[in-house]
């Protein structure tokens, strides 16, 4: 389940209907779609069958091109380098539209004076619109599998900013383990 955040006043929002409601006028879709079609460890291939409809509906929807299934995990060579290429606040010429089917990440969008916090999982599709100023990076377990749509064949290429305001926000995923403040208490052992 996606947990939205916007500051100032930290509105946290876990209902899916009311973060559609507060991101589509920011022209950002969000829709929940179901995981019980492929196992865990089903192939790229097996994914792109299974959920074959609704890419070809977003791809009609979106002038989309190409689709593919990406696999992060800790393992992976070279994830600091590639989690680097977009943890600073870019832009990129087409829309970037992710199916989350296992892990989390965490999308910053700069929305004018404010920065909102997306915090995506498994279920989660979100379609951030070229142009939109934003940041990436992966919760704590630095895993993510989704689905991926391209309008361009070479895939998205950040253009950074350099504005610097990613400097200033530290990935916090909420997730399903959060279970809110710490209560303090007297009772003892």
């Amino acid at each position: 389940m996606v947990v939205l955040r916007f500051p100032p006043d930290e509105r946290r929002m876990e209902d899916a209907d009311a973060i559609r409601a507060a991101l589509a006028p920011l022209g950002i879709d969000y829709e929940r779609w179901t995981l019980d079609r492929v196992p865990a460890d089903a192939t790229a291939e097996q994914v792109l069958a299974a959920y074959a409809d609704e890419i070809d509906e977003m791809k009609r929807r979106g002038g989309y091109v190409t689709v593919d299934v990406i696999d992060v995990q800790p393992g992976t060579p070279n994830l600091e380098v590639m989690l680097a290429k977009f943890d600073k606040e870019h832009t990129h010429s087409e829309d970037e539209v992710r199916f989350i089917l296992s892990g989390r990440g965490i999308f910053f969008l700069a929305l004018g004076e404010r920065v909102a916090s997306v915090e995506v999982g498994p279920g989660d599709m979100l379609r951030v619109p070229r142009g939109t100023r934003h940041w990436f990076t992966l919760c704590e377990d630095r895993r993510i599998r989704a689905i991926r749509w391209f309008q361009d064949t070479a895939g998205w290429t950040p253009h950074y900013t350099g504005s610097g305001i990613d400097r200033g926000y530290v990935p916090l995923c909420f997730g399903p383990a959060y279970l809110g403040p710490r209560a303090t208490t007297t009772i003892s052992a």
